[in-house]
């Protein structure tokens, strides 16, 4: 079953309503509008069977009338990283990153021509980063491991040769990560997509300098340890993604995830962490121009 199949048959209900909006501006570090839009029906696609443009920018406009005016674009493989990089030449709100997913590489996509690509692709000026990539050690078995990193290892020189940030999955491979990571020489921005490591991992993470971005995990009920790392983790090293259409933050659990329900997660990580709420969304505007510069 495909990354998206699995995960859209644990997504049932309706679409939640949108949240009040922040009292400043914030940011989703890490969506998929291409799932989103192309996992509801009413939007349809477009030719070729591309995502609807007119639906993807009334995600985009939802997004900003909850104070998100700014997304980040991910790929995961070669068609959605072309699809990325098209996004964000065409619309000022958005940002793209360009990867093969790291089961994908496990799989067997991560070939020369596919690395060449993506290569080519992390040129483009408005993507600004290169992920996502990294290790996951849950949904691929032994056997595809070696291939994961190889792939994790290439990605890593394509971000340092542009000059690109490197978005990092990591699932269950905590040690391995760094490792490489210490092996090769990480970029100069290293973003911990969907961080889900506990506070000793968060603390190791940011003494290398890299920035984690939480989740809708942290506000689920059983994430104990991912609130205690957020707590450790200072705010100017934070972000806040959807990963949508995946990862809907409580009392949404399990229903489609957008960028318009940013605000609950960054609500929560707000209260988590004593901040001000506008002030730390003026945190998460600014790591994100440092990471991947300005819209």
């Amino acid at each position: 079953m495909s990354r998206s199949a699995s995960a859209r048959a644990n997504r049932r209900g309706d679409l939640p309503p949108s949240p009040e909006p922040l009292p400043a501006p914030a940011l989703d570090s890490h969506t998929h509008l291409d799932i989103v839009v192309g996992e509801r029906p009413a939007h349809g696609a477009g030719d070729e069977g591309r995502p609807d443009d007119d639906a993807v920018d009334a995600e985009i406009a939802a997004a900003a009338a909850v104070g998100v005016p700014r997304l980040v674009q991910v790929g995961v493989d070669v068609p959605s990283s072309r699809w990325s990089a098209a996004l964000a030449a065409r619309h000022p709100a958005v940002l793209a990153a360009v990867a093969l997913h790291p089961n994908e590489a496990g799989a067997g996509a991560a070939d020369d021509g596919a690395l060449a690509e993506i290569d080519r692709l992390a040129a483009r000026p408005r993507v600004r980063a290169v992920g996502e990539t990294g290790l996951d050690r849950y949904r691929t078995g032994p056997d595809g491991w070696a291939a994961q990193e190889a792939s994790f290892r290439a990605h890593v020189r394509i971000a340092k040769r542009h000059g690109k940030a490197l978005v990092v999955h990591d699932r269950d491979a905590h040690d391995e990560v760094l490792r490489v990571l210490d092996d090769e020489g990480a970029p100069e921005h290293v973003v911990m997509h969907c961080f889900s490591g506990d506070a000793a991992f968060a603390r190791a993470c940011v003494e290398r300098g890299f920035v984690l971005s939480f989740a809708g995990t942290v506000t689920f009920a059983n994430a104990g340890g991912l609130r205690e790392a957020a707590a450790v983790t200072p705010v100017d090293r934070m972000l806040v993604e959807t990963d949508a259409p995946f990862l809907t933050p409580t009392p949404y659990r399990g229903r489609p995830n957008a960028s318009r329900l940013v605000p609950l997660t960054v609500r929560a990580l707000a209260d988590l962490t004593g901040a001000d709420l506008p002030e730390f969304c003026d945190h998460l505007t600014r790591t994100a121009e440092r990471v991947f510069g300005t819209w």
